[in-house]
């Protein structure tokens, strides 16, 4: 395979030049004194504070967004500290380099899952070496988990073990005569102690045990219980302090319009009946910052004052480079790039060319997806309070490190001068992993010097003004041998890339070596092709795109799953076997396609809809984020056309499951949200404008469309993968399959419409 030497070249000079991959325990350590302590608190390394009253504090680097994610790394803790769960309060981590998520980044190589060889393992040393140090503070790419499986495990094991030695040393007795459970010690005379004795005997400044022992699988107690999830309650009570819960005396508000052509500038305002209005404070002028369009923010003491104020302002702008941009255009500039250019070959083996030459039967297909906005619950937003020489910054982000440069930047200040609170996120699926909202903030507060200042996009602005899932066309050509096998598969698809976009903006740092977000989910494939090439056309168009919850697979899962069942289809081969029979050296994949199948029924005959309609099945099977999905959906269609999915079912190999009532959780949240964007999404653009605006011409699935969702968890004791991503890839393909055996009609183009 094709790689970017001189990107292998500079990481390797770095390597040598000190950037040096740690192990993990490395990571426990604090840097700079900055792990903030309680009175009667001490903490051994950054992750786990234990106190003189026997508590014990989880500090968690990971943003919750409704994923269940600090549940989960309260378990970790939980499980190699041996304490109770009700000794456990947590509280989120510093902005820190020791927080940097590492597994994310070594993952985003452009490697297929089954390359282990020496570049690939090379490759991946190396950049988990230059992330540790750079210390990127990073909540996605479903690899929170997977991030902190050892780091957070070893915190506890250490912390138990040096709360060993200090009963031991009390007691005079061995330290491996001492059991610990539920925060008890008991030694080899009976003796028993808490954690508030053994912090007592530790005295003010222990050394950290230079021994620990980490859990076996078959040891675990509560890794693998379905627990309850420590935010529920303080959600339903409404004590759960999101981003736009945030108030502070003296707080100011501020609405915001931006240029209506994506990417355009502020000309002239005229503020004279603005400012008159009640409330209202002023009028700043908004910059274009990590990739925002210009615009303006009326600040006021209420909110409402300020959208009303915002009505009555008179704003030019220039357009900028998006003015003549359109979607019909640029699809048609995609389709014309996959026909002409065979891009960069993310997956070469045998001869392609040759194989369709000799092949029996032949197929083409061409498929495409449109852009997609996040539409996360929660609009965009950040409260700033600026005195001069320092900030205070509340912002609900999946990157704390980077808002705080941004907040930094924008307000003259050093990083280490602005303090940073992280909330309760309402979703964030990639859009809160831009910046650009805080940068607003830190201006419009830079104006209104002591008082503090929320920022809050209307629901309008959050669609119009996103960062977006790129729009992608896909071609294929496949060629089948007499059996009706695959002999030659060619795939070359179009679009933006991500991540040269994305570290511009936001890191300050350009992107090398191809993206693995534009071809992912196509080229990282298990299916056994014997002659293959999987390639990208990387296009560059001025619109936004950012990264889109699971990124590529979302929509390249849906043009190769439905391109196999197309194949499947001119072989007269059932869908399911057709599979099973490509995944013959890849026992994981299979069982997890066998295990959906026997799950869901398939080959047995469907009771009909209420309605009375015809259901038919379809089955799709996706690897992402180092998690096996295998999906069948049950589908009906109306005399209207209408698309009903009645029930999904999925399993899933994630690894090692932590706790199997959040993967539950995060796979019907997945099938929801692929769902919605399957079934309507779509981001039109005309002369640079959003042509949607809400939730009425940008449709999320509703209670009274979701569909029965059933989960089925592989057990394994592998290393935990992700799960907040992998199961909504299959969704697409897994209804697409159903309709076309429903109907025989091939749907190529997402979203997904019948006509009538």
């Amino acid at each position: 395979m094709k790689i970017n030497r001189r990107y292998l070249l500079i990481a390797a000079t770095l390597t040598a030049g000190g950037f040096a991959v740690g192990c993990s325990t490395n990571r426990q350590q604090l840097r700079n004194g900055q792990l903030p302590l309680e009175q009667g608190q001490l903490a051994l390394n950054g992750w786990v504070k234990v106190g003189s009253d026997g508590s014990v504090t989880v500090v968690l680097s990971k943003a919750e967004m409704g994923q269940g994610i600090h549940t989960g790394l309260m378990m970790l803790v939980a499980e190699e500290l041996d304490c109770a769960w009700d000794q456990i309060k947590t509280e989120n981590a510093p902005v820190d380099k020791v927080y940097g998520n590492i597994a994310a980044m070594a993952d985003g190589l452009p490697f297929r899952p089954d390359d282990q060889g020496t570049l690939a393992r090379s490759a991946r040393w190396v950049v988990s070496g230059l992330m540790g140090q750079l210390g990127i503070m990073m909540t996605g790419g479903s690899s929170s988990t997977k991030d902190l499986w050892l780091p957070m495990r070893e915190a506890a094991a250490v912390t138990r073990a040096t709360l060993v030695q200090a009963v031991a040393k009390q007691w005079s007795v061995p330290a491996d005569q001492i059991t610990v459970h539920q925060g008890v010690f008991k030694g080899p005379g009976g003796q028993t102690a808490n954690f508030a004795n053994a912090v007592q005997w530790l005295g003010p400044k222990p050394q950290p045990a230079e021994k620990f022992t980490l859990k076996s699988p078959n040891e675990f107690t509560l890794i693998g219980k379905a627990m309850p999830r420590n935010d529920s309650a303080s959600k339903v009570d409404g004590s759960a302090i999101f981003g736009l819960d945030v108030k502070l005396p003296g707080m100011l508000h501020a609405a915001v319009s931006m240029s209506p052509a994506l990417g355009g500038t502020v000309n002239t305002v005229d503020d004279t009946q603005a400012k008159a209005m009640p409330g209202v404070k002023g009028v700043v002028i908004l910059p274009v910052a990590h990739g925002s369009s210009g615009g303006v923010a009326v600040v006021a003491e209420q909110y409402w004052q300020a959208r009303k104020a915002l009505q009555v302002l008179k704003v030019t702008y220039d357009d900028g480079p998006m003015a003549s941009i359109s979607s019909s255009g640029v699809q048609a500039q995609l389709a014309k790039a996959a026909q002409e250019d065979d891009g960069f070959g993310f997956w070469k083996t045998g001869d392609v060319q040759q194989a369709l030459s000799s092949a029996n039967t032949k197929l083409e297909a061409q498929y495409s997806a449109p852009c997609l906005a996040h539409a996360t619950m929660e609009p965009m937003n950040c409260t700033v309070q600026f005195d001069g020489d320092k900030a205070t910054v509340w912002v609900p982000t999946q990157v704390p490190g980077l808002a705080r440069q941004a907040a930094a930047k924008a307000l003259g200040l050093k990083d280490e001068q602005v303090d940073m609170h992280l909330t309760y996120l309402g979703g964030g699926f990639g859009r809160r992993l831009e910046v650009d909202v805080v940068a607003q903030a830190a201006t419009v507060a830079k104006a209104f010097k002591g008082r503090p200042v929320q920022v809050l996009w209307s629901r309008e602005e959050d669609t119009q003004h996103d960062f977006y899932r790129p729009a992608c066309v896909s071609r294929f050509e496949a060629g089948l041998d007499a059996q009706g096998r695959i002999a030659a598969w060619r795939n070359v698809s179009a679009g933006q890339a991500i991540t040269p976009n994305f570290l511009p903006r936001n890191v300050g740092m350009p992107g090398m070596g191809p993206d693995k977000t534009t071809s992912e989910g196509s080229y990282d494939v298990a299916y056994e092709f014997p002659n293959v090439r999987v390639g990208h056309v990387t296009v560059e168009l001025p619109v936004p795109i950012g990264y889109w919850r699971s990124v590529g697979h979302s929509h390249q899962a849906f043009f190769k799953e439905s391109f196999v069942d197309e194949c499947a289809h001119a072989a007269k081969a059932d869908p399911l076997q057709y599979r099973l029979d490509l995944l013959a050296q890849h026992p994981r994949q299979k069982a997890v396609l066998e295990l959906a199948a026997s799950k869901a029924g398939w080959g047995k005959p469907l009771s009909p809809a209420p309605d009375g309609s015809r259901k038919a099945r379809g089955i799709a099977l996706h690897e992402s984020f180092g998690s096996l999905v295998a999906q069948v959906a049950e589908v009906s269609v109306n005399e209207q056309g209408k698309i009903t999915v009645h029930r999904v079912v999925c399993a899933i190999d994630c690894g090692l499951a932590v706790n199997p009532n959040t993967i539950a959780q995060q796979v019907e949240s997945s099938v929801v949200y692929g769902l919605s964007a399957a079934l309507y999404g779509r981001i039109d653009i005309e002369n640079g404008r959003v042509k949607q605006s809400n939730f009425n011409d940008y449709p999320a699935l509703r209670f009274a469309d979701c569909p029965e969702v059933e989960t089925h968890i592989v057990a394994s004791t592998a290393h935990p993968e992700g799960v907040g991503e992998p199961a909504l890839p299959p969704v697409a393909p897994a209804v697409a399959n159903a309709l076309f055996a429903l109907t025989g009609k091939r749907l190529r183009s997402l979203p997904l419409q019948m006509t009538t």
